[in-house]
């Protein structure tokens, strides 16, 4: 069954009125680290945020910008978080709006401040007030591919979509760019996401299909289990399509939130298979909990496992650790009743081997780029997913070389 939207070029930047651009200011050595997105008018703006405590100072800049639910540009810097910067990191976000601001001609509240990268280095702020005035010269509405590589750390690919639908008769466009590979396990990863879209919405409506697709999305996947402190999500609805603002009784909002789901779910999908070091995609599910709650946290618990990890990366069909994953989990568990399975393959039936396990076949499914894990608890109607990969030698490796 087909969905009822096509997939288009141009990225962040496929909806009408938003142009981006990218350039090199010198927080990396040669490789672009200033990007820019832009709206031609005023936005309605929803974000989410990283519930990490000690969150950065952009962080919080944004989360003030939302709060007023109308925004018109972000500018975002790579190769340095600003965080763990003490108070003068919150002036350095305030200065890089303030730049941002006068180099586009706007007021200052009306832009967003991102960052990732290092933490705990001071930013160079006399190299980001260079890269700002650059960066605003280079804005175009061909930009998106530039501002998704800009905003890359340890990603070896960029993450950008685009969609085109129809709403009141009138084509909308939702656009979409991520990056992150590495400290991904979001709560809401080294993580940044940027949806926007041509459509008109309510403000209060996006803010919370926003959540509801975050949590969908960005909050099933993980890598390593590490929680950034830079984590965020924003989504800009200019309205230059034309429609009737959609909200939850407009008749195109549930294809709209569909849409919305989608993009955000396939940029979380790319996040993970770019994990850092992967080289295997695995969907694990929970079901037959207690609740979903708890589905979520056995899920979890198996995704985040270094020792299942690894031993997908080896092709091991050593289901004992995931087993043993699930036991620890906190979760409600009956030994006489959980079954796990690889993609079609029973490893585990009633709570021990099952009589027809195939060890070759196991195997098998392991070798696979993509697989599935599937436990079933048999105590109640919780179910939930996350996606995850494997851990690999090349992951020790880049965590312990990787430099800005």
């Amino acid at each position: 069954m087909g969905t009822a939207w096509t997939t288009s070029d141009g990225g962040v930047t496929a909806p009408v009125g938003f142009e981006a651009g990218a350039v090199n200011c010198g927080i990396r050595s040669e490789k672009p680290d200033v990007a820019l997105l832009l709206s031609d008018r005023d936005a309605v703006l929803a974000g989410t945020f990283t519930s990490n405590r000690l969150a950065a100072a952009p962080v919080a800049l944004c989360r003030e910008r939302v709060a007023t639910g109308v925004g018109r540009a972000v500018i975002i810097n790579s190769g340095n978080a600003n965080a763990a910067t003490g108070a003068q990191g919150r002036v350095d976000a305030d200065r890089m709006a303030q730049l941002t601001a006068e180099a586009l001609g706007l007021a200052p509240g009306g832009v967003c401040v991102c960052s990732t990268g290092t933490i705990g280095v001071p930013m160079p702020m006399d190299k980001v007030e260079a890269g700002i005035k650059d960066v605003a010269g280079a804005l175009s509405p061909d930009g998106g591919a530039a501002a998704a590589r800009a905003i890359m750390t340890t990603d070896l690919v960029p993450k950008e979509i685009a969609l085109e639908l129809e709403i009141d008769g009138k084509p909308v466009r939702i656009g979409g760019m991520a990056k992150g590979s590495g400290m991904i396990d979001p709560n809401m990863a080294t993580m940044l996401a940027y949806v926007t879209t041509d459509a008109a919405v309510e403000g209060a409506a996006l803010q919370d299909m926003l959540r509801d697709a975050v949590q969908d999305s960005f909050n099933r996947i993980t890598v390593d289990g590490d929680e950034s402190t830079n984590d965020t999500v924003l989504m800009l609805a200019n309205g230059a399509a034309g429609n009737t603002p959609l909200q939850p009784d407009h008749a195109d909002w549930s294809l709209f939130v569909q849409a919305v789901r989608d993009v955000c779910g396939q940029l979380a999908r790319m996040i993970v298979k770019d994990g850092e070091g992967a080289t295997k995609f695995v969907t694990v599910t929970v079901r037959g909990a207690k609740n979903d709650a708890e589905a979520r946290q056995a899920a979890r618990a198996i995704a985040n496992s270094m020792l299942v990890k690894t031993s997908w990366f080896g092709c091991d069909p050593n289901w004992g650790r995931i087993y043993d994953a699930v036991g620890y989990a906190g979760v409600k568990v009956d030994a006489d009743t959980i079954e796990i399975k690889l993609d079609d393959f029973v490893a585990v039936s009633n709570g021990t081997v099952a009589g027809q396990t195939d060890l070759k076949s196991l195997e098998a499914v392991l070798q696979q780029d993509e697989f599935t894990v599937l436990v079933d608890l048999h105590l109640g109607n919780g179910r939930d997913t996350v996606y995850t990969c494997d851990c690999s030698y090349d992951y020790v490796r880049i965590n312990s070389e990787y430099t800005t």
